[in-house]
């Protein structure tokens, strides 16, 4: 362990350290973090471990991977962009640019790898095919939440009081059990099947005496249950592994259908391959086996595919010296005394077992009748006159790269959005004053905070955007006009946790819209919000819909349901009828978001951008907090 100099032009990671019984210790996203530095011998970030403890450094030497540079560093001395998120947090050198959360700065640390060391397929790999893995954001994919958030907070729980959880489960473990006994979906899994049904024929000589494909089907052997996927996975984990020569399958093979080909059975925790997301579940799940062995050995039974995962992993030769760096002893299970059987202890019900999330349910027919029912008990769609509807933005005098024109799009759709951001900008210069900071969320390539950075000088503008290409596109415009008062920060909207003093979004899609509102409320900063997607509007986590208590009242969620369907039919191409039900059915479902924030001392406007033909989504609700 190397000390860093603050000073050095180089990439900066922040991780945090805490406190148990007055000793340092590491929280499960830092101990993942150090993890993956290891497995990847990266050595391009010099790591600043966030601690009010002045020893923290030598008690944690042996949790530190040798060969890291790093320094230990105050909480009020973190650099601004970084004291707004949730650690772990990544800073480019010039301290304009960060990455926050456990998955962006995961994904980062591969990134950065294979750009020093392009021949570390190994490396590349972690990422999946199509580099998606943990990609998409905790708010919209079940995987990545309980991936990244549930798991860790349910061991970081459970071992703040092991022995409280004698009889029952965590939720999110039970979740991970059944999801490694399900069926394993991935690219070229049919060719893989024929694969593994032609290893279970040949395995059998019996087998060709038999009739039909479906009886052959259930002749596999127990000792050779991973026969093709282990083959599959240790072929991709190898650095210099080639593809092997392709054999044609035989007739009978070829001619299986594919709903009779057997079934894929995990390997690793996303299937036949190592993943980024064992290298995130393994410090989590070493962490609860070590407690479970300690004080409630006979729950071990209870996972049995969980410990074949484990057990599975570390023999991996890359993993155990990894681990060996971080300090992480790795259980050998299967030479332990075998549980005695136990009685089943109750689990969490179904709602407590599976995500959160409620699925959609299907609705029949049209909007009308709760449309009627609103009506019924005074509830109409009320839109606000625009303050400003002949404001405008004077685009010709504007630099070539502040202008949307510059960016990869129609002229007809760069006139809109300019009509768009005319409508955003003339709200927040309205609100702004000198000092501040505004916040772009879901910002993409920064069409409207460039903007408001440019026309807001005495501004801090912040763009925040899970799409690290969009930010890249939005920095390089940035360069381009020589701006000093942007940030921009890729994240999820969970881990950006600072004070800001008005919030803006144009076309936040579904939740994501409520997700910012709710920041909003939060920092008791106001609101600019354009909402988008309607249709993908449900139940989450943190959300219910109905929000307001007067429309919770009035409709049960699959009615509401029925309003956020139809908000999305306001195309310009749909018959003008349908347009306007669309249109009402926007109105009702900002004015329910409207009333909830009211609740928490804000005055609220749900209004019509001008022109209405600048977007079919064109509301914007405008909110200020009570002074």
């Amino acid at each position: 362990m190397k000390q860093a100099d603050p000073q050095c032009d180089i990439e900066r990671l922040y991780l945090e350290v805490s406190s148990v019984n007055g000793a340092a210790s590491l929280p499960l996203h830092t101990s993942i973090t150090l993890f993956l530095l290891s497995y990847t011998d990266c050595s391009s970030f010099h790591v600043y471990l966030v601690t009010d403890q002045p020893d923290a450094l030598q008690s944690l030497s042996g949790l530190v991977p040798e060969g890291l540079v790093v320094a230990d560093v105050r909480k009020e001395e973190l650099p601004a962009l970084v004291r707004l998120c949730r650690l772990p947090a990544a800073l480019e050198p010039d301290a304009g640019f960060c990455r926050a959360g456990l998955a962006v700065v995961l994904r980062r640390i591969i990134q950065r790898t294979c750009q020093l060391t392009p021949g570390r397929r190994d490396v590349a790999s972690l990422l999946g095919f199509k580099n998606t893995c943990l990609k998409a954001c905790a708010e919209v994919s079940q995987w990545t939440r309980l991936c990244e958030l549930e798991i860790p907070s349910s061991v970081e729980k459970h071992l703040e009081n092991p022995t409280e959880e004698t009889f029952q489960l965590p939720a999110a473990i039970l979740n991970l059990e059944k999801r490694l006994g399900e069926p394993v979906k991935v690219h070229n899994d049919d060719k893989i099947r024929r694969q593994k049904l032609q290893q279970q024929r040949n395995s059998s000589p019996s087998d060709s005496q038999l009739n039909g494909p479906k009886t052959e089907i259930g002749l596999q052997e127990k000792g050779d249950a991973h026969g093709v996927e282990l083959t599959a996975a240790l072929a991709k984990l190898s650095v210099d592994a080639v593809p092997s020569v392709s054999t044609r399958e035989r007739s009978d093979i070829r001619k299986v259908r594919s709903t009779d080909l057997p079934e894929l059975e995990h390997v690793f925790a996303e299937g036949l391959y190592f993943t980024l997301t064992d290298v995130v579940l393994l410090p989590c799940i070493h962490q609860y086996l070590i407690s479970l062995q300690k004080h409630n050995p006979f729950i071990l039974s209870h996972l049995p595919l969980l410990l074949k995962w484990y057990q599975r992993v570390q023999e991996l030769p890359i993993v155990s010296r990894a681990a060996k760096d971080c300090g992480m002893a790795l259980l050998n299970l299967s030479t332990a005394d075998p549980c005695p059987p136990q009685p089943e202890f109750p689990r969490p019900s179904g709602a407590e077992q599976e995500s959160p999330t409620v699925k959609q349910e299907p609705f029949i027919g049209g909007p009308r009748p709760t449309l009627t029912k609103l009506q019924e008990n005074g509830i109409d769609a009320v839109f606000s006159p625009h303050p400003c509807p002949s404001w405008t933005i004077d685009w010709e005098s504007l630099p070539a790269a502040v202008n949307p024109t510059e960016g990869k799009m129609s002229d007809a759709r760069a006139v809109r959005k300019q009509q768009q951001l005319n409508n955003l900008v003339a709200m927040v210069t309205e609100m702004a004053h000198p000092g501040q900071t505004v916040v772009d969320f879901c910002s993409g390539g920064g069409h409207v905070g460039i903007v408001l950075a440019h026309m807001l000088p005495k501004c801090q503008v912040i763009l925040i955007e899970n799409k690290e290409e969009s930010l890249v596109r939005a920095r390089e415009r940035c360069t381009q006009l020589g701006l000093t008062n942007i940030g921009f920060i890729q994240t999820n909207l969970d881990y950006f946790t600072g004070n800001f003093h008005i919030g803006v979004a144009l076309h936040a899609c579904g939740v994501a819209t409520d997700m910012v509102l709710d920041r909003c409320l939060q920092a008791r900063a106001g609101f600019v919000v354009s909402p988008c997607c309607y249709g993908f509007i449900q139940n989450t986590l943190k959300f219910n819909f109905p929000k307001s208590a007067r429309f919770a009242e009035t409709l049960s969620y699959k009615e509401h349901m029925i309003l956020c369907r139809f908000a999305d039919q306001t195309a310009v191409s749909l018959p003008l009828e349908r347009r306007l039900i669309g249109k009402c059915c926007m109105g009702l479902v900002d004015l329910d978001r409207s009333w909830a924030a009211e609740t928490h001392g804000y005055s609220v406007k749900v209004m019509t951008m001008v022109p209405e033909g600048c977007s079919p989504k064109n509301n914007m609700l405008v909110g200020k907090p009570a002074r």
